[in-house]
């Protein structure tokens, strides 16, 4: 009990501490798991569990918000495998270069060592990845959902190499998957009678971890794989986005674990942690490597930008197969921490580049040649706005009231922005005028900029940041019309104010007001003027 607690104050003080300087917690859970080793505290027995629970819900969750096409497009496969292969044969040349150098780590690695270590270095975390865009609500974006498919492929490699490397072989046990997709009928079947309270958030626990985790297991193949799977057959139910929802603060908790155990498993040394910080200065070129990869295949320069900033990472893959090397005896057991504080600063980097790189993304998205329209995916082309007076950035359930009351109380025409593909598509089957867009694209404002009809900008993202990403962009493009925010709270309010912007509504002004009108309408009383 003690180390628990020990555990507990420690993670929250420095996850928090994180907070307080702008960074994710998990740079801070990070810290906290090397923290707890130096400090000599013991491993907690649960902490292994806790880390394989966290990451197969992460994969289920993964799946539930997967569409399999997108794992067929060309930019998915195109960019996944290629970036695999280069990837390794860079990171080989890296090593190779630090051993005519005279690393300590390295002397008298051969060949065989240097591309294993490279095709470790190859991978990108689908963990942290996914725990990005979550916190910017961006998993549903076209960076977003492709980045998810490019580490989904990675994970699948995966797989194939461990089942190499152990000498699996498909038995007789591996036929009962074939049972998964009828026995995914009966789940939805029980899932539509399931509700909405902690009876939802058990079924989905099981189903990842029954059907999905132990079942491939069982079939000898790994748990993380199936809690995908299972996910990828549940994902076309309309309610896999509040199961999904459901689920996500225990998948948080339990991937502190993960977090932690990448420090805590592993004791430091000193050429261990030199080795570790000279391997991030792979980063930059496993990024760029990302971002030329997707621009041949057709995505618009700051979709591509936006995509290789997630995907630069290391993966917690490289620990796995450092640790299979170590135990066949073609690496030294120090490799295990050299990789931990890689993987570790990679996060750290990434954390850092994507919250504060704003202007870096931006610089080189313009920096990159400009490609004509025919090139670039239709899904990523510059969108035509047409003749409208009104538009609202995010079609969530706030900015899809505003456009209704908009066109039918006021009679304007509107057109939504929404960078989620499922949700503008359902929007646009009730008739509504939305494309699919990201607005927090600058080059999105610049196609603005040429319409002089507009008079109406309502700005609804669910994120403040990426609302007053926007509002720059509108004050930028030279717009003098009016605009509206939604603020989430007092501080996002007078923020939005100071920047010149009147119509700010706060989300809870007025909630009361409106429930007792509701009330007393359907109570049957009339306000005290006698008024309808």
């Amino acid at each position: 009990m003690d180390t628990a607690i020990i555990y507990l104050t420690i993670t929250f003080a420095l996850g928090f501490g994180a907070t307080l300087v702008r960074l994710p917690p998990l740079v801070g859970f990070l810290a906290a798991g090397f923290v707890l080793r130096a400090l000599g505290v013991g491993v907690l027995p649960e902490l292994p569990v806790l880390s394989d629970l966290g990451v197969m819900m992460l994969m289920f969750t993964i799946g539930l918000k997967l569409d399999v096409r997108t794992l067929l497009r060309k930019v998915s496969w195109g960019t996944s495998l290629p970036h695999m292969l280069f990837s390794t044969l860079i990171g080989a040349g890296f090593l190779g270069l630090l051993t005519v150098i005279g690393a300590p780590m390295l002397r008298g690695a051969g060949a065989g060592t240097l591309f294993l270590l490279g095709f470790a270095l190859s991978f990108s975390s689908t963990v942290f990845a996914a725990k990005v865009l979550e916190e910017r609500s961006d998993d549903g974006s076209l960076y977003g959902r492709t980045a998810l498919a490019i580490l989904v492929l990675q994970d699948i490699v995966a797989v194939g190499f461990l089942a190499f490397q152990e000498g699996w072989h498909p038995g007789p046990r591996i036929l009962v998957l074939v049972l998964l997709w009828p026995v995914t009928v009966l789940l939805r079947r029980i899932w539509g009678r399931v509700g909405r309270d902690e009876l939802l958030v058990l079924f989905g626990i099981a189903v990842a971890l029954v059907p999905g985790a132990w079942l491939f297991q069982w079939a000898g193949l790994t748990g993380d794989l199936g809690a995908l799977v299972i996910g990828l057959l549940l994902a076309p139910s309309k309610r896999a986005g509040g199961l999904s929802a459901a689920l996500f603060s225990i998948k948080e908790v339990l991937l502190v674990g993960f977090f932690l155990a990448i420090g805590v498993e592993h004791p430091l040394t000193v050429p261990a942690v030199l080795m570790g910080l000279a391997l991030l200065l792979l980063l930059p070129f496993q990024a760029l490597l990302y971002i030329v990869l997707q621009r041949l295949f057709g995505l618009r320069n700051r979709t591509a930008v936006l995509s290789g900033f997630i995907l630069g990472t290391f993966s917690e893959f490289g620990l796995i197969v450092a640790s299979y090397a170590a135990g066949d005896g073609l690496l030294g057991e120090d490799w295990l921490p050299a990789l931990s504080i890689a993987v570790a600063g990679s996060f750290i980097v990434a954390s850092i580049a994507n919250r504060r790189g704003t202007r870096l993304i931006a610089w080189l998205a313009d920096a990159l040649p400009t490609r004509a329209a025919i090139r670039i995916v239709p899904e990523d082309r510059p969108v035509a706005l047409g003749d409208v007076r009104a538009i609202v950035l995010g079609m969530g359930r706030i900015g899809a009231s505003a456009y209704d009351h908009l066109a039918h109380e006021y009679g304007l025409s509107v057109v939504g922005v929404e960078n989620n593909l499922d949700r503008a598509g359902e929007l646009q089957r009730r008739g509504m005028n939305v494309i699919v867009a990201d607005a927090t694209d600058a080059e999105f404002w610049q196609r603005l900029h040429p319409s002089h009809t507009v008079a109406i900008v309502v700005l609804a993202m669910p994120e403040h940041g990426s609302n007053l990403f926007a509002l720059h962009q509108v004050e930028a493009s030279g717009f003098d019309g009016t605009v509206a925010v939604v603020a989430h709270n007092d501080d996002d309010v007078r923020e939005i104010r100071a920047l010149g912007v009147e119509a700010v509504f706060h989300l809870y002004d007025g909630a009361g007001d409106s429930l007792a009108d509701r009330a007393a309408v359907h109570a049957g009383v009339k306000p005290v003027d006698g008024t309808e």
